[in-house]
């Protein structure tokens, strides 16, 4: 067997393992490759369309409107469209494509199509609503006493600045204003809108909360706006998240995922409070408040072109950086304490908290899953301790990969001994900071953020 055609096996091979639709026609037209998932999504057979001009396979097509032969006659790739067309036994056909030239040097030799299964996204798409419609329902039903929902003081903190924002948050949730939301991964984003939520006025109406980045861009429109009947193959009257949360909240977070194109019309709702549906020529009213929340810091989203600035301008009524659990240092081991308590319940256990090397790690880890990330590793301490405190050797393998090489080692000691390095490290930390305050024990203690009677003991006993 020659190498050439050894290679060609091979990569035919691996395209009809992928799991996506796969087509490449040449630039006459002629199918040369199409493999059994793209069979499945068009309704037929492998046979039916290799070998063959496209056109016969799919006479609803022209040179217009097939997107492989118009990435052929222009060279550009088409990226995420949506396609509707019948093919030759009359079946109507909906894809999510791909399609790109295939380049030898300089010549454009056909075209490569990647597709996907609309019809089916669509139908988890709806399910998704179906869910959400009856979950609205049941908030909408008369309170029977059970918590539904969490509040402003389920956000534990004894942070100064943090209890500030709470406070914030609660006088602005009176107001019917849009409101956006900054603050990494894990400190609370979807805690504190519902939160908000729970302090409005639409306390009684729905809180729905999407996710705009775990929602296909094509999908995302429809899920958001809903559908009209007859708006494109198969579509039928269905309402979508904004309908859902007629006189309440809805919630967008991660913004700045959306596609531009789609934040426009986010904007045109907020501004004059009507929605029309994807292929609707009408506008149907709605009172909802907008809460949009990002993992990232919207003046970065802006520069980078991933968020409108005029829909910035406008979420930016009331603005709320929460703050990352490092920069909430005496959280710690009060969120600690907490959590501790927690699973004691749950687990039906008498851990009394951590001992003194944990509690220093803890202190000087950046934890950056933050009160999440705390609040996961706790779980896993709880379940795996043995005795009545939570130990070292109770630690998540990632926080202990995490322990950095330098704490508290010296440069000609070789030891790992957890507990001797953190007491090596804590004593120089000590004199450091008496170094820069010049002894001076209450600006060091504030340096340390530990209380003044707290170093007076630890100077004393470092110094025995």
């Amino acid at each position: 067997m020659q190498l050439t055609d050894m290679t060609n096996e091979v990569l035919a091979a691996i395209l009809k393992s992928i799991d996506e639709g796969i087509h490449v026609v040449n630039t006459e037209g002629i199918t040369i490759f199409y493999n059994e998932v793209a069979a499945k999504h068009d309704g037929l057979k492998v046979d039916e369309v290799l070998g063959k001009p496209l056109l016969a396979a799919f006479p609803s097509l022209n040179e217009s409107s097939s997107t492989l032969l118009k990435v052929i006659r222009t060279k550009k790739s088409i990226y995420n469209q949506t396609q509707h067309y019948v093919n030759m036994h009359g079946n109507n056909i909906e894809t999510i494509n791909t399609t790109l030239p295939i380049f030898v040097g300089n010549e454009v030799i056909g075209a490569v199509e990647i597709a996907k299964d609309y019809s089916r996204m669509k139908l988890l798409a709806e399910r998704l609503l179906d869910l959400q419609k009856g979950f609205t329902r049941s908030v909408g039903k008369v309170n029977t006493g059970k918590k539904m929902n969490y509040t402003l003081d389920d956000l534990m903190t004894v942070n100064s600045g943090f209890i500030k924002i709470k406070q914030e948050a609660a006088k602005f949730a009176k107001s019917d204003s849009p409101i956006l939301v900054y603050g990494e991964s894990g400190t609370g984003k979807e805690l504190f809108v519902q939160g908000i939520h729970e302090a409005s006025l639409r306390a009684e109406g729905p809180f729905i909360a999407q996710n705009c980045a775990a929602i296909p861009e094509t999908l995302l429109e429809s899920i958001l706006f809903g559908t009209a009947r007859g708006g494109y193959t198969g579509a039928v009257d269905r309402k979508g998240l904004f309908e859902l949360a007629d006189g309440g909240t809805l919630f967008l977070d991660e913004l700045h995922t959306m596609p531009i194109e789609l934040q426009a019309k986010l904007l045109r709702v907020i501004e004059d409070g009507l929605v029309r549906k994807v292929g609707s020529s009408t506008n149907t009213s709605v009172n909802v408040r907008v809460i949009a929340a990002m993992n990232e810091h919207p003046r970065q989203a802006l520069h980078e072109k991933k968020l409108r600035s005029d829909l910035f301008y406008r979420l930016n009524v009331f603005t709320f950086s929460l703050l990352p659990l490092r920069e909430r240092k005496e959280d710690i081991l009060f969120l600690t304490d907490y959590f501790i308590n927690m699973y004691n319940r749950k687990l039906n256990k008498r851990v009394s908290g951590i001992e003194r090397e944990v509690e220093l790690y803890f202190l000087q880890y950046l934890w950056p899953g933050n009160v999440r990330e705390l609040k996961h590793s706790l779980e896993y301490m709880m379940n795996v301790c043995e005795g009545d405190m939570l130990v070292f050797k109770d630690l998540p393998v990632m926080l202990k990969q995490h322990l950095p090489v330098s704490l508290g080692q010296d440069e000609q000691d070789d030891s790992l001994s957890l507990r001797e390095n953190l007491k090596s490290m804590e004593k120089k930390l000590i004199e450091k900071a008496m170094g820069m305050t010049g002894n001076n024990i209450n600006q060091a203690a504030k340096l340390l953020e530990i209380p003044r009677q707290t170093l007076q003991y630890k100077i004393q006993k470092y110094n025995q």
